[in-house]
Parts: C-alpha cells; sequence; structure tokens
C-alpha cells in the first residue's frame, strides 16, 4: 500500500468517525441540556441565506456568520481582515481590490492582473453585497467593513439559490439598514503604528434619523488612511538578462526555463543601457487609502410593505505593492525592486432598492441593483524581461536581436516597462421572488434573476526605449504608432502613443438569467426534506481590438499580429484547425437535495446534495501555439456531497456546529501564461479533482466563568487533482494537490470580560489564527509552495453606555504570512501581511 493510499484511507476514515460522534452526540443532548432555563445564552445570529430569515441553528446547512459584534471585536475593515478569520476562505492576490476568493480548497491558479481582466475566469465564489451579486472577475469589489451588521459564509455549492459563480460557495457582506423610531448616532476612529512602518488612521460615523413614524435614514462615512511598509529599494538591470539571452535555469519554484533564442550568441559587440530605479526608492511606499459613504433610506408606506432605498459610493488608492521579493537582502523580508511607479485609484458607485410585500400570506420581494465601477492603474511590466523571449526585440537595435549571419552588435535599451491600465465596469442585478410562510409544513422560495455586466478594459503595454531602438533600416528608429484594428468595437479609435507595444481595448460582456426554486415538506416535526432546482442561461461575449507592434519595426502599423475580436467571435472563424466559437454559453439544471432531522429542540443533523457551475469564456488567442489554445474553456461543474450537525449543548453553554464533506470537479478551470505556447493569457479545462474535508466551529460560555467566551474554528482539507483533462500546458498530475488548499487552517479567539466598576465593563483578547502549508497554482511553471503560518492579536479595553477604548496588538509575534506566491514571471513575488501594529481604537455612542 503507497503512502498516499494510506493517507486516503485515514482521511476517509476521520471523516466517517468525525460524522459518528456528532451523530452520538445530538442524539444524547437530552442528558446534556434538561434544564429548562439555559446556563448562558450562546449569541444567535439571524441570516438570509436561504433567502429567507433564519437562525444560523435552524438552517440546515453549514454556514459561517461572523454577527455585529464579532466583527468590532476583531477589528475587521478589508477584505484580509475578515479573510483571516475564516478557516475555510483562503485567496490568491497581489493587494487591495486584487484578490481571488476560494473556498474549500477549490482553486486552480490567479492570475497577475497585468494579464487577466477581460481574458480572465469568473470567480467561483460569489460575493453579494446585501442582495445584490456584485462578483468580479479577477477585482472583487473590496468593500470597507464600515457598520456591517453580519458577513455570511456558505461553504459549498449554492447554484439553485445563487447561480453562476456560487459553486465552491458565497460570501454575503449585509449592511445595517435604517431604524424606525429612534434615533442613535456613533462616532469611532484608531490610530496606529506599523513596526517599520508608516502610521495609519481612521475615522467612521454613522447617524440613524427617523424623518417620521414610517421613514428613516441612516448615513455611514468613513476614511481609513493605511501607512505603507513595503521598501521599493535601489537596483538596476539591463536587457543582458532577458530569457532571449540566457541559457536554461531553475526557476525559484524547480522548474526549468528554456533556452533563450540567442543564449549561445556572442554578445561582447552589444551595448546594454542599464534601467536604475534611483528615483522610485522610498521606503514605506506601499499606502493605501479607502474613503466612503452610504446613505440609505427605509420607507413602510403600509403595515405590509416596506421599500429600502441605499445609495453607495467608495475610493479605494494605492501606491507601491503588496508584495517582496524574498531573494533580496532584506533580514526583515520587506523589500522589493520596482522600476516604473505602481498605483491605482478603485473607485465605486452602487445604487440598491428592494421591495418587500405581503399578498395575503405570500411575501413578495424585489432586489435591483446597478453598479458602475472604474479602475485606473500603472504596474511596472519590468518582470516580463525574466520570461518574454520576444522582449529584446523591441528595445533592442535589430542588428542584436536579428544579426543575419553576423554577430549581435548595437544597442539594448533601458528595460522599464510599465502597463497602464483602465476598466470600466457596469453591473445591472434584478431579483423577484416569492416566498410563502414559514410556520406551515411546506414552504416554497421561487423566483427569477437577471444580471447585466459590461466590462471595457484599455491596457496599453509601454516599452519606453523602443522609441530609440535602431530598426533593420539604418537610421530609422523606433516603432509607429499602434492603432486599433480596422471594424473592431473599441472604446478609444485613436492610435495609441508612440512607445506603446501592445494594446487592448476590448469589451466583456456577462449576461445571465436564472430561474429558481426550493421547496421545503417537514414529513414531521424533525423530519424535513427540501428539494431545489435552477435553470441557468450565461452567454459571455468579447469584443474589440488587441494590437501588437511586431513586423512594425521603423515602419507603419501592418497589423500582423493583432485581433479583431469582432471578426474572431463572429461565429465562423477557425484558427489552426480549431473552431472558434460566437461566444461562451452555459445553460442547463442544476439540482438540491436536502433531509434535516431535530433529535432534540437543540440540536440537528442533515444531509445535503448540491451542484454548482461556473460559466466559461471565449479564448482571446483561440488556435494559437499551432492550435494548442482551444477556442473557450467550457464550464466546469462541481457536485457537493455533504453531511452536517449543528448542536447547543451543556444548557446552551457549548455550540458545535460541523460539516464532513465531499466535493466532486469536473473540467476544472484554469487561467495560463505561458509565453512558449504565446505571449497571452489563456483558458483551459485542466483537470477532473476531488476534495474531502472536515470543517467545525465550537463556542464555550458559561456562568461557572462569568464573562469568558472561547470560540475556535477550523478545517481539514485532502483535495487531489484525479485526472488530467486536457490542457495545453504541463499540470500537476494525478494525486496532487490542488492550489490555495492547506491541509488545516483553524482559528481561536478567547474573550474574558469584567466589571471595572459601576460605568465600565473591561475585557482581553487573545486569537489566532493557523494556516498550513499550499501551493500557490496547478500549472507547474508557476506552482510554488506557500508556507504555513501562525498569526497571534491580542488586546484590551474598557467600554462604558457611551464610550469605548482598546488598545491591541495585531501579528503580535510579528510573522511574515505568505498570502500568495505568484510566480508567472519566472521570479517569485510573495504577497505578504502587515507588520506587527500596536493602535487605539476608540467610540462614541450617540
Amino acid at each position: 500500500m503507497t503512502l498516499n493510499n494510506r493517507s486516503h484511507i485515514k482521511s476517509k476514515s476521520l471523516l466517517l468517525s468525525s460524522a459518528s460522534l456528532a451523530l452520538m452526540a445530538a442524539f444524547s443532548a437530552p442528558s446534556l441540556a434538561q434544564d429548562e432555563e439555559a446556563d448562558v445564552w450562546l449569541e444567535e445570529v439571524t441570516v438570509t441565506a436561504t433567502k429567507r430569515a433564519t437562525s444560523t441553528q435552524d438552517i440546515p446547512v453549514a454556514i459561517t456568520a461572523l454577527g455585529e459584534k464579532t466583527l468590532k471585536q476583531t477589528h475587521i475593515n478589508v477584505f484580509t481582515d475578515y479573510l483571516l478569520q475564516l478557516p475555510s476562505v483562503s485567496s490568491g492576490g497581489t493587494g487591495p481590490a486584487q484578490h481571488s476568493i476560494y473556498i474549500r480548497g477549490l482553486s486552480s491558479t490567479t492570475p497577475d492582473l497585468a494579464g487577466a481582466g477581460v481574458a480572465g475566469l469568473a470567480p467561483n465564489v460569489a460575493l453579494y453585497l446585501d442582495e445584490q451579486p456584485v462578483t468580479q472577475v479577477g477585482r472583487n469589489l473590496d468593500v470597507y467593513a464600515a457598520d456591517l451588521n453580519r458577513i455570511e459564509v456558505l461553504p459549498g455549492s449554492q447554484g439553485t439559490l445563487f447561480g453562476a459563480s456560487s459553486q465552491a460557495g458565497t460570501i454575503r457582506l449585509i449592511t445595517n439598514k435604517p431604524v424606525l423610531d429612534e434615533f442613535s448616532a456613533r462616532l469611532a476612529g484608531g490610530y496606529a503604528f506599523t513596526e517599520g512602518g508608516d502610521e495609519s488612521t481612521k475615522v467612521e460615523g454613522v447617524i440613524n434619523f427617523p424623518v417620521t413614524d414610517n421613514l428613516a435614514i441612516r448615513s455611514v462615512f468613513y476614511t481609513d488612511d493605511q501607512g505603507g511598509y513595503i521598501d521599493n529599494r535601489r537596483g538596476e538591470l539591463s536587457a543582458r538578462e532577458s530569457a532571449r539571452f540566457q541559457s536554461s535555469m531553475s526557476r525559484p519554484n524547480g522548474t526549468l526555463t528554456e533556452n533563450g533564442f540567442q543564449s549561445t550568441a556572442n554578445l561582447t559587440g552589444v551595448t546594454f543601457l542599464n534601467a536604475r530605479n534611483d528615483d522610485l526608492v522610498e521606503k514605506n511606499f506601499n499606502d493605501v487609502s479607502y474613503e466612503g459613504v452610504r446613505l440609505s433610506a427605509l420607507y413602510t408606506p403600509m403595515d405590509d410593505m416596506t421599500v429600502t432605498v441605499s445609495h453607495m459610493r467608495q475610493t479605494m488608492e494605492s501606491e507601491g505593492v503588496f508584495f517582496i521579493d524574498p531573494e533580496l537582502d532584506d533580514p526583515n523580508d520587506l523589500s522589493i525592486q520596482r522600476y516604473a511607479a505602481d498605483d491605482e485609484v478603485d473607485h465605486f458607485a452602487n445604487t440598491a432598492l428592494q421591495i418587500e410585500a405581503l399578498i395575503g400570506d405570500l411575501e413578495v420581494v424585489y432586489a435591483g441593483a446597478y453598479l458602475e465601477r472604474e479602475t485606473d492603474q500603472t504596474m511596472d511590466y519590468t518582470d516580463y524581461l525574466f520570461i518574454g523571449q520576444y522582449l529584446p526585440y523591441y528595445i533592442c537595435d535589430a542588428a542584436v536581436t536579428y544579426p543575419g549571419s553576423n554577430d549581435p552588435s548595437g544597442t539594448c535599451q533601458m528595460p522599464q516597462m510599465f502597463v497602464d491600465s483602465t476598466t470600466a465596469t457596469k453591473i445591472s442585478t434584478h431579483e423577484l421572488r416569492f416566498i410563502t410562510p414559514a410556520d406551515l409544513p411546506y414552504r416554497l422560495t421561487a423566483g427569477v434573476f437577471y444580471s447585466n455586466q459590461k466590462l471595457v478594459e484599455q491596457n496599453n503595454f509601454t516599452y519606453p526605449g523602443s522609441i530609440n531602438a535602431e530598426s533593420f533600416t539604418p537610421g530609422v528608429y523606433g516603432w509607429p504608432q499602434n492603432e486599433p484594428l480596422p471594424g473592431s468595437s473599441v472604446t478609444n479609435p485613436d492610435p495609441r502613443p508612440r512607445g506603446v507595444i501592445f494594446f487592448n481595448d476590448v469589451t466583456r460582456t456577462d449576461n445571465q438569467l436564472g430561474f429558481f426554486g426550493e421547496f421545503s415538506y417537514d414529513i414531521s416535526e424533525k423530519l424535513t426534506t427540501t428539494i431545489g432546482l435552477r435553470y441557468h442561461d450565461v452567454d459571455v461575449r468579447l469584443k474589440g481590438s488587441a494590437n501588437s507592434s511586431f513586423y512594425n519595426f521603423g515602419g507603419e502599423d501592418v497589423n500582423a499580429f493583432g485581433a479583431n475580436l469582432d471578426e474572431l467571435f463572429d461565429g465562423t472563424q477557425v484558427r489552426n484547425g480549431v473552431a472558434v466559437p460566437k461566444s461562451a454559453v452555459a445553460k442547463g439544471w442544476v439540482l438540491k437535495g436536502n433531509v434535516s432531522y431535530r433529535p432534540t429542540e437543540t440540536s440537528l443533523v442533515y444531509f445535503n446534495y448540491s451542484q454548482g457551475f461556473r460559466p466559461g469564456l471565449p479564448n482571446r488567442p483561440a488556435g494559437a501555439g499551432g492550435g494548442a489554445v482551444p477556442g473557450s474553456v467550457e464550464t466546469d461543474e462541481v457536485t457537493n456531497y455533504e453531511f452536517g450537525w449543528k448542536m447547543d449543548l451543556l444548557n446552551k453553554s457549548l455550540r458545535f456546529n460541523g460539516a464532513a464533506f465531499y466535493v466532486d470537479v469536473k473540467d476544472l478551470q484554469t487561467t495560463i501564461f505561458d509565453p512558449q505556447v504565446t505571449n497571452l493569457l489563456f483558458s483551459d479545462n485542466a483537470a477532473n479533482a476531488v476534495i474531502k474535508g472536515l470543517e467545525g466551529d465550537v463556542t464555550w460560555a458559561t456562568k461557572m466563568i462569568p464573562g469568558l467566551v472561547l470560540s475556535s474554528s477550523f478545517t481539514f482539507l485532502d483535495t487531489e487533482i484525479k485526472e488530467l483533462v486536457g490542457a495545453s500546458v504541463a499540470i500537476a498530475g494525478p494525486g496532487e494537490q490542488l492550489s490555495n488548499a492547506p491541509s488545516f487552517q483553524g482559528t481561536f479567539r478567547g474573550r474574558y470580560s469584567w466589571d471595572l466598576n459601576e460605568d465600565f465593563l473591561a475585557h482581553a483578547q487573545l486569537s489566532a489564527t493557523y494556516s498550513g502549508s499550499s501551493y500557490s497554482d496547478i500549472v507547474l511553471i508557476n506552482r510554488a509552495k506557500q508556507n504555513d503560518y501562525l498569526l497571534m492579536n491580542g488586546s484590551v479595553g474598557l467600554q462604558g453606555d457611551a464610550y469605548s477604548l482598546t488598545a491591541y496588538v495585531d501579528n503580535l509575534t510579528n510573522t511574515r504570512a505568505q498570502l500568495f506566491n505568484n510566480q508567472s514571471y519566472g521570479k517569485a513575488r510573495v504577497t505578504i501581511n502587515r507588520p506587527r501594529t500596536i493602535g487605539l481604537r476608540f467610540a462614541v455612542d450617540f
């Protein structure tokens, strides 16, 4: 028996044992909770994860809910904050608003934004703001957690109720709504300094104002300036380090590069000009700020109708990067070398309308929203030097890269490249659903959903040195201005500035229509069955122009290697034997089945079967690599089997919720950037896989030790690629793990509160987060080990009727956690957490 087989048997035994123990505990619970009066009241969080308002303890599916109290106690502000509180959730990404979310280890790759955008895969985790899906390709909305009521996380396939991209799970950010007949206000803020970094400050305010008996308004504002902690160090390099001139060498992950086209050439006659970053050297250069407002109104025109309108605006600005180069000589591991400015402005405005009404006993809900988002980003692209064999062709004299029978001679300009990227996204969503009363033995939730998403992206890949490169014609320098291909649908029809060697002006549209329903029937007071069904019709299209300067050296724009996407995706094209579709279409049904049983009033066990899907995508370089790139990536499908339990034990002083799950993954999609195939990002179906796991959360609070609350959550994962399904590049083979899937993740939080005097309550809190090691990718050339880490936070504070003050230390041990190890450009670029940070938080309630 192999070690791999033994581990699988142990994993299955663990799942079976856990399920058996849960059943035994559930059925024996009456002996543990005979007193009518609970020993202590554990926090109940009401959620709407099943489109009904229900306690988390009464929903027969796995769900984690971080309530408002927990959000405040754990100092959660942005995406990376709540990520660390959710052991079933992981992510890959390179900085604020640039993360992809994964649940239960269902992950393949996280593309670099310089090449992703419109060409990126749809996420496999749906992100919601209240009732509105705000899931976006490559750039999940980084909503600042101001005045949130709760964060709901539903692991496992949620395709019947939440549709496309919820195949691995759904995360919902639920805001506080206006309250009638109650004036309240809150002002909160904080100051912190980071070890070796800059200071941070924040201010947040909330006002709830009842205008009339049936109209209330709630306003929220926030500003948060987070100081940098990564240094941009002095460096220099030249085109001599290009992959074109290098022999095969080992990447940081051990895979070998190809021999360069001119790796054996005599380069003694070539002058390589060094790029220097002296004017960009800066300590703590990765600052980020969030500013936003949210205004909402709640109106009850009649007893059985509620109308809620909200408008939110947020701007995020960042400078620098949030990853380091681990090869630099820096004992603090807080350094990088960048040769062009990195900065980003990310702004969104969102308006939402929700109408709830009772028609007889039938509840009718309409939820609609419209979101506009614009990003403007500049990214240093110099790292492309290390894998781009054709890069010297654009910044070196022609006599260097194509010398004929002579030795190379001439000059290679400084390799300081950058990308100017702008995106404009518009999303409109509409859902109408009907809900029967909850007190009937049969219950139905049914509705229709429609969304339209339009993403316009413009990327200018700029090589400033190309202007001074001498062409094949002596005395003629540089490249002509690049223009959009004739007949293409572009946003900007003008020629691009000189130095722009490649550009994309592409529009992507995602249209989704869905009809859904869930029917539950109480067979008895203790036994309930549920059947869910959804029909989906998703259509994804690309149009626009992607042009390059190849063959233009010293002449005119001949459009030799550009792509008119309107023409490419007209449904009639065949490229290198590959049929190119008009669009990527996903049509079909997904199912859900659930059986739940209540052995006692305080325990629940259930079995859940659910399916999820993610739509495909047309491939912009369809047919490239001699036909290696498919015309489109096909839909990947997920089937989730789950046995779970929810139990309040020991007179409700102990809560233990958990689930054992098995996930079957078919045709897992992945994104690939391999210059040996094509210089463009493309996608493919890579593998079939299975995921086995066990997750749970435990909370204990008792009058035996008044004021003490202990909580812990955990996830065990065993992910395995079962077979490859024909991807055009080397993928991690059968038996290997999926990416971003630690075998164990866990959190712990202990909080002790006591009465300091009649006016103030004091507290002390310690929390810890552990993540096991994982891999960053399933594509072998980019696959890197990500080390395990343990992070610890602590706080002490005082709280009165109207005031609170907390002193805290985040990252007590000053650990460098490898959140993501990106090696897509042949060098390790490791996204890390913030170093040890000490601060004060205050709040005043009016």
